[in-house]
Formats: structure tokens, sequence, C-alpha cells
């Protein structure tokens, strides 16, 4: 007998015509290219009168879903065309896939203006990831008063995100906006045969071929940044940053958006800053690269070491130091780091280069005004799982007396190294070691 083409929990949400359908799930089980098809049925129906509109994260994604929705139109013989372009599509960096019956799918970028004054289906992909999540939903709900309807699918961004605020209200507060609530795990796409399909997808050669399914759990777990991103990521379990010193509302604000071009400098850049943390073998070296422009630094750079030669990594270094325009450098001199930090300190000069020991009064230092940057948006960083995971992991810890202790626990994802050595170059950016911030015991204010 021949195997269903889609896995169990993917014909559960294929079947589901709810006005409001909700799905949180672990990342890779398929439930974009499962939104796909789906809607590609409906729009077969040669009754279908109402475009439909996808929200994806960004105008890669859009493409890859139109894409999507071609191949599932030639398996089910539905006849359909790319449209050519057009200037809606070009303002929302989309794609759009035309159907015999004269009925539209609409692929845009995450943009929530453009699924303003439509009428349709909307499909809110990785939901909880756009930059306002709120106001899309806000925008997007409309659209469904004279049909279709409205389906959300994300992996959580915290337990503040607007996406859990819907979970949470549908599964615990009484639902009152009717959502159908689905929820799949790494645990549960495994359980319902998730892992054949990996297998009949991945090359012959691929580590995974030989994995049962406890072992791909455990390989997708320690391959993780940590066990809350883990958790977050693939067991549906939001992160709680309540306790982080930054949390991700303080993020949300400061993230460069999906597709922005942020990596490149050059001599012609404007003034530019380096921060790095020296590690070699235990923790990561992380150089981090930022433009200053009015009073926002704009990362430009991140480069990531493990098990690097320390002569590798001064060759880095130089490469940064040469440029005309880079202003300054902060550099952990801690431990291994601090012939590293007094050779270049030797050959450019203290006014170019400064070594700082990682005492917990220098962390205190650089982690405060770090923080102040996020608060009041005056900072830019690329927004990937390693680095969010690094910055939220540092902990602000209180001790009997009033002591204080900034830390963070050391795991796969290293010890926050990209988090220092961003503070480090944030403290580069401040410039002079003798305009050091001063710090209010009580208040934490900060005069530059």
């Amino acid at each position: 007998m021949r195997e269903p083409f889609f896995l169990p929990y993917q014909r559960e949400w294929i079947r589901d015509s709810s006005r409001i359908k909700l799905m949180e799930k672990s990342r890779q089980i398929g439930m974009s290219w499962t939104a796909a098809y789906s809607i590609v049925r409906v729009h077969s129906a040669s009754s279908r009168t109402l475009d439909s509109w996808v929200s994806s994260r960004d105008e890669l994604q859009a493409k890859l879903f139109i894409e999507d929705c071609k191949k599932f139109a030639e398996i089910l013989g539905i006849a359909s065309r790319e449209l050519a372009g057009g200037e809606f599509l070009k303002s929302c960096a989309g794609r759009a896939l035309e159907f015999s019956n004269g009925t539209r799918v609409w692929s845009l970028s995450s943009n929530p203006d453009a699924q303003a004054g439509k009428r349709g289906t909307r499909i809110l992909d990785e939901f909880a990831l756009h930059p306002d999540p709120e106001l899309l939903y806000s925008i997007a709900l409309p659209g469904i008063t004279w049909g279709g309807n409205l389906e959300i699918i994300s992996t959580h961004r915290g337990a503040d995100n607007f996406f859990n605020k819907l979970v949470e209200e549908a599964r615990f507060g009484g639902n009152p906006k009717g959502i159908s609530l689905h929820k799949v795990t790494l645990q549960d796409a495994l359980e319902q045969g998730l892992l054949k399909r990996l297998k009949e997808k991945v090359s012959p050669d691929s580590e995974i071929q030989s994995m049962d399914e406890a072992g791909y759990f455990d390989f997708i777990k320690n391959s993780c940044a940590s066990s809350e991103i883990f958790m977050q990521e693939y067991m549906c379990e939001p992160f709680d940053d309540s306790s982080s010193f930054v949390p991700h509302s303080l993020l949300k604000n400061c993230l460069y958006r999906p597709g922005d071009k942020w990596r490149g400098f050059s001599e012609n850049s404007g003034a530019l800053y380096l921060g790095v943390d020296v590690a070699r073998s235990r923790d990561f070296s992380v150089f981090w690269l930022c433009e200053k422009i009015s009073d926002i630094l704009y990362t430009r750079e991140v480069r990531v070491f493990k098990d690097v030669p320390f002569s590798e990594q001064e060759s880095v270094l130089h490469g940064f130091l040469r440029l005309p325009n880079l202003r300054r450098c902060c550099i952990d001199k801690s431990g291994l780091g601090r012939q590293f930090a007094e050779r270049a300190e030797s050959r450019y000069g203290s006014t170019r280069v400064e070594g700082i020991a990682f005492t917990q009064s220098a962390k205190e230092e650089l982690a405060y005004p770090l923080r102040s940057l996020f608060e009041d948006a005056r900072i830019r960083i690329p927004d990937d799982c390693d680095t969010l995971a690094d910055i939220t992991a540092v902990r602000r810890e209180s001790f009997a007396g009033g002591g204080v202790r900034i830390s963070s626990e050391r795991g796969p994802n290293g010890h926050s190294d990209r988090f220092w050595a961003l503070a480090l170059c944030a403290r580069a950016a401040r410039e002079r070691a003798g305009s050091m911030l001063l710090i209010s015991a009580e208040k934490r204010s900060f005069v530059w």
C-alpha cells in the first residue's frame, strides 16, 4: 500500500478549514511546503473568486513559496502562470501565481502595509519573526471579512512575542478569537515519520542516514546554541528572557531586517570601531566591527573563530587595524588575550588599541552601556540564532548584601563571546579611554 504523501500533522493542517488557525511548530518540519499545497488546492476550485495573500519573512522566502506553489500546481494538473511583475509586486518585493480561474496567490515580504485593503485568505508564515507581529495581525485580519481564512504558522520568538500571546489566549484564556490551535514539536514530527522523509531528501552519504529518531533528536539538540534555544526552536517552548540582562523585547528594534545587506566596509566607510573577544580552543574568538553613523552603531562584520592559531587571528586583526578609518579597537586581554592585546597596543599605539582585563567591575562598565544602546535602539545587529542566544544568555545576578555579577553559562555556543565582542566594540566607539563612563550605583545612568 502506498504511503500518504503528507505526514499526519500536515494532513491535519490541510483538512482544517477553520476561519483562524494557528500552528506553533518546530523548525524544518515542512509546514511552509504544506501551506503551499493547501492554498493551491483551494485555488484549483472553479468556484474560487478571492485571491490569497502570503506574508513571508523576506523576499527569498516569498520566492520559494511561489516556487512550491508552481510545483504543486504541476503535480495536480492545474493550469497556472507566474505573473511578470508590475509596480505593486516591485514595491512589495513579492511574487504572484495566477490560476486558470483568474485568482492569484500573492507571496509578499514582511511589510504589513502590503496586506491593507486586500480581500481573501491570509497566510502569515514565520509570524513571530516578523518585525511587528501585532501590527501584521491587525492589518491582515480584516481582509477575511468577506471570505477566506487566516493561517498563522510560526516557531516562537520569546515569551513576550505577540505570537505567544495568541497561543496562550487560545489555550488558556477561553479562546475568544475562536482560533483552531495546532502544535507540532520535533518529537511529534519524528514520531509521525519526519526522519524517513528527511533521509529520502538528503544525500546518501549524509550522517543523518545512519541515525534513528532518538539519535537525530540528540543530534539537533546538541547542535543548538543553548538548551533554551533548542526548547524554543524545536520544542515549542518560548524562551522566557525576563532574567536576561538584555531581553528579546529590547532586541526587536535593533535587528537588521531579513534581506538587509549589512555586511561590508571599506576605506570609504564612516568611522569604524572594533571589539575583539579572544579565545583559543574552549570558547570562540569574535571580531565585531561597527560603523558609527550619527549616534547609531551599525554592525558591518562579525567573524567567529574556534581552534584557530593566534597567528591567524592576529593576521585578521592587522587587516582591520590597517584600515585608515578604523578609529579604535578594544581587545579582551584576560588570560590568553593578554599577549594578543599587548602586541597590538605596542604596534598600533594605545590611542587606537586598548586592552581590557575582564574583571567583574570591567564587565559592568562594558555591559551596562551596551544595554543602554539597545534600550535607545542606537545599535543594529544581525538577526541570527547564535547572536541572539549569546546576548540573551547574559544574566545579572544579585547576591546577599547587595553584590551584583554579570555572567553567563558556558555551552556549545561558547561563553556569550559575541555579546562581549559587541560590548568591546561599543566601548571602542566611545573612543577615548580617559572618557570613562560614570556609573551611578543606584540608577546605572551613564555620562559619555
